[in-house]
């Protein structure tokens, strides 16, 4: 069979592209993973072609790896078994915008740039994951459960439903997304669940390897018309962890976490390099970042009812703490930073973990609040050996669902041009993670080196996972070599 005329036949000539300068872009990503050649690249011009993708690709045994973003750093996109690059960058509509059922539909291209811009116009938007790429597909980093930095519960599933093709072929819609008569039926598509059987996570973590999304449902918020940030900074990060657990569970504030000086400077920074070089020195050790925000109907007295429960909490459990409304020596005193939180890193400016060397590896994993100084340790302590520079040590540390749990992000930087530093922290990363696997981390999300060690110490659900994987993809084509796959 040839493969290629075959898919011209489904997408048109101009969708499929094999030249060598094409399947080189392809072939890797801004992380630390060597590149793998694909076969040749589709670009989907509509949510019918991928079904008809997929049905010949299952046919005939070969491998497809979907590509929604326009930037991946974790490797997930890398065919190294060769392959169909399915692009599905071109199905980037906003299908729906329903204010009065807090819910968008969007097809997997629309980026964080489109979908804040758009929203934003009616006064609404989708939380969002700490300062996301412009250029990364939402349904995507949705898929990959990104933490949101509002550690509400009600936020920690932004995803409602969604239409997928299985890796068979069959396409499926998830919870009242599959009554007849949808979208106009009353439901709108908003509850998850049902009915039958629960479909709804077989994708989220899956990194491509259980179908494609064609639209999903996502949640939606309204934007506060008046807000206020409070900053908290502590020098030791043990003194960070009561008011973390505290404050959120008293249903106050939006966004909330903790972020070192590092990270901190990199995102307040303005002027490149010099203001990170002073911020970096000036900043304190941690800081915990809170917003209060007011909602449309009576703004001014919700701000005022949490920000009295705020210093209630501080008078009652952390009395020395400070709570700051700027950050001395920072240019605003840092109150921009509340608008940022609500939008994407800006597309014209360096992504703000690539300011630092022009690349950064992101280690994280799920952990308790109480544990984070334990492993924070653990990496003060090893990172010397493989001659990472402590002083260039990135941390954030996100509550989730009221500070039940955290996610605790270790951010390393590097040139991405040297080769020898390269695989210095790929060897690091890998390493660290096995200490840190050891000590309890949970690492719910393992990509590359990481996921043979995490799936080897669960051998049940790594049985189960491949038994429910052999019933939707028989053939093995979506993304292999991901996972346990």
């Amino acid at each position: 069979m040839d493969l290629k005329n075959e898919l011209q036949k489904i997408v048109g000539a101009g969708n499929v592209l094999d030249s060598p300068e094409i399947l080189e872009e392809y072939s890797t990503d801004n992380g630390i993973y060597p590149p793998g050649m694909p076969t040749v690249v589709v670009k989907a011009g509509k949510s019918e072609d991928v079904a008809k993708v997929i049905n010949l690709a299952n046919k005939n045994s070969t491998p497809v790896i979907p590509v929604s973003s326009g930037v991946h750093f974790q490797g997930c996109t890398i065919p190294y078994q060769g392959g169909i690059v399915l692009d599905l960058s071109n199905l980037n509509k906003i299908l729906e915008i329903d204010p009065p059922n807090r819910r968008v539909r969007i097809e997997p291209g629309v980026t964080w740039g489109q979908i804040t811009d758009e929203l934003a116009k009616e006064n609404i938007r989708v939380i969002s994951p700490l300062l996301p790429h412009a250029d990364r597909s939402v349904i995507t980093d949705y898929l990959e459960r990104e933490a949101p930095v509002v550690p509400k519960y009600e936020f920690a599933e932004p995803l409602m439903t969604y239409e997928i093709v299985w890796p068979n072929g069959e396409v499926f819609r998830t919870g009242s997304a599959s009554v007849p008569g949808y979208p106009d039926s009353p439901a709108k598509g908003t509850n998850p669940a049902g009915p039958g059987l629960d479909f709804y996570r077989l994708p989220q973590g899956a990194q491509g390897t259980m179908g494609v999304i064609n639209w999903a449902n996502l949640k939606l918020e309204y934007l506060p018309k008046i807000n206020k940030i409070f900053f908290m900074p502590f020098e030791d990060i043990n003194a960070a962890i009561e008011p973390i657990y505290k404050i959120p569970r008293v249903h106050i504030g939006q966004e909330f976490f903790l972020l070192n000086h590092v990270d901190l400077a990199l995102i307040l920074a303005k002027q490149w390099p010099d203001d990170y070089d002073r911020l970096s020195d000036i900043l304190p050790s941690w800081t915990l970042i809170l917003t209060i925000s007011g909602p449309p109907r009576r703004p001014e007295e919700r701000i005022e009812y949490e920000k009295e429960a705020l210093f209630d909490l501080k008078k009652q459990y952390f009395q020395d703490m400070p709570i700051l409304e700027a950050l001395p020596g920072v240019p605003g005193g840092g109150r921009e930073l509340i608008h940022m939180l609500r939008k994407p890193w800006p597309k014209e400016e360096v992504y703000w973990k690539n300011r630092l060397s022009g690349a950064c590896q992101s280690l994280f994993f799920i952990a308790r609040p109480e544990d984070a100084p334990s492993f924070y340790e653990k990496v003060v302590d090893e990172a010397p050996k493989y001659g990472y520079p402590l002083e260039d040590l990135g941390v954030y540390l996100q509550p989730i669902e009221q500070s039940r749990v955290c996610h605790l992000e270790f951010n390393m930087f590097y040139d991405p041009d040297d080769p020898i530093e390269r695989e210095k922290i790929r060897i690091m990363n890998r390493e660290l993670a096995q200490d840190l696997l050891d000590m309890g981390a949970i690492f719910t999300r393992p990509y590359g080196d990481l996921a043979d060690m995490v799936y080897e110490k669960a051998t049940s659900y790594t049985t189960a996972l491949k038994r429910v994987k052999k019933m939707f993809d028989p053939n093995n084509i979506m993304n292999p070599g991901r996972l346990c796959f």
